[in-house]
């Protein structure tokens, strides 16, 4: 079951299509769907790798989420009211620690995938401006539990649509990850260098 719930944090925060332009020709779960194809495919042209060559693996994850994720949207996120004192260095440092850490973590989960289904659900809002942030909601069905995860859509200046935020069973991780920040912003005297210095 552990190996699961960390499979659906995986998979929901790099779910999306890597290839192509995510315009307006695609909805935001038109393209969550076809992504998720791509992701595993990628995962399983390269799990050799894991063992043998962990770097060349670790790189491919990477160039996907560098393909479908807004890790400075994410950092901003993260960050919440802390980005307004911070400078554009500051920001951009944050994103790559984000990009480095979270390539890691999410690139060793998705190799524990075994095939479990997965089934994307109806929009809550299917009437919401087709341009705001979009929730895309899916369910892992497989183990001991179906597990609910929706991740956040927005269209960025490309009119791309890039991921910047995820829940998983109710729990949302920008959120979690903004708790450990301004909690070592306490520690640390509002110093944000400290903080990126710190971050784990």
């Amino acid at each position: 079951m552990k190996s699961l719930n960390k499979f659906v944090v995986a998979l929901a925060f790099v779910g999306m299509l890597p290839v192509l332009s995510y315009s307006q020709q695609y909805t935001a779960v038109e393209t969550a769907e076809i992504g998720v194809m791509n992701l595993l495919s990628t995962v399983q042209e390269s799990r050799g790798l894991f063992l043998t060559d962990r770097d060349s693996y670790f790189g491919a994850i990477e160039e996907v989420l560098n393909s479908i994720v807004d890790f400075n949207a994410v950092a901003m996120v993260v960050m919440n009211r802390y980005a307004e004192s911070a400078s554009d260095a500051q920001k951009d440092r944050f994103a790559d620690i984000l990009r480095a850490t979270l390539t890691r973590f999410y690139g060793a989960s998705l190799v524990s995938y075994e095939g479990q289904e997965l089934a994307f659900l109806p929009s809550n809002n299917a009437d919401a401006d087709p341009r705001a942030d979009t929730i895309v909601r899916m369910e892992l069905r497989g183990g001991d539990a179906n597990l609910e995860l929706q991740y956040q859509m927005f269209l960025n200046e490309n009119e791309e649509w890039k991921l910047k935020n995820l829940s998983l069973v109710g729990i949302n991780l920008g959120r979690q990850y903004f708790t450990q920040f301004s909690a070592l912003m306490s520690q640390n005297d509002d110093d944000i260098d400290a903080v990126l210095d710190n971050w784990k």
